[in-house]
C-alpha cells in the first residue's frame, strides 16, 4: 500500500518562505518522477513543479525563480522550497508520485495560505 506523507504547510505573510515536504514508503517499486500539483478555490490542479530520475525539472512559469523541487532519492522524499510567496500561491498543494511499475499516487494535500 503507497503512502505519500505531507508536511510544511501552512500559513505565511506575502514575502515569506515555506518549505513543503512528501514522503513515499510502502513498495518496492521504483519511482520514475515526483511532483506537487496545487489547486485554488474554483481551479483546476494545476502542475507547481516535477522532477525525474535523472534531476531535470519542469516549472510553472508563474514560480520560476521562486521555487524549488529537490529530491532525496534515497528516502523517497521530494521538497518544494517556496520562497517569495506571493497571495496567489494560495491553494492547497499535492505531491504526486510516479512509479514506473504501478502508476500515479496521490498525498492529501496540505493548504498554504499566503496573506498579511
Amino acid at each position: 500500500q503507497v503512502q505519500l506523507v505531507e508536511s510544511g504547510g501552512g500559513l505565511v505573510q506575502p514575502g515569506g518562505s515555506l518549505r513543503l515536504s512528501c514522503a513515499a514508503s510502502g513498495t518496492i517499486f521504483s519511482i520514475y518522477a515526483m511532483g506537487w500539483y496545487r489547486q485554488a478555490p474554483g481551479k483546476q490542479r494545476e502542475l507547481v513543479a516535477a522532477i525525474v530520475n535523472s534531476g531535470n525539472t519542469n516549472y510553472a512559469d508563474s514560480v520560476k525563480g521562486r521555487f524549488t523541487i529537490s529530491r532525496d532519492n534515497p528516502k523517497n522524499t521530494v521538497y518544494l522550497q517556496m520562497n517569495s510567496l506571493k497571495p496567489e500561491d494560495t491553494a492547497v498543494y499535492y505531491c504526486n508520485v510516479q512509479y514506473r511499475s504501478i502508476g500515479s499516487y496521490w498525498g492529501q494535500g496540505t493548504q498554504v495560505t499566503v496573506s498579511s
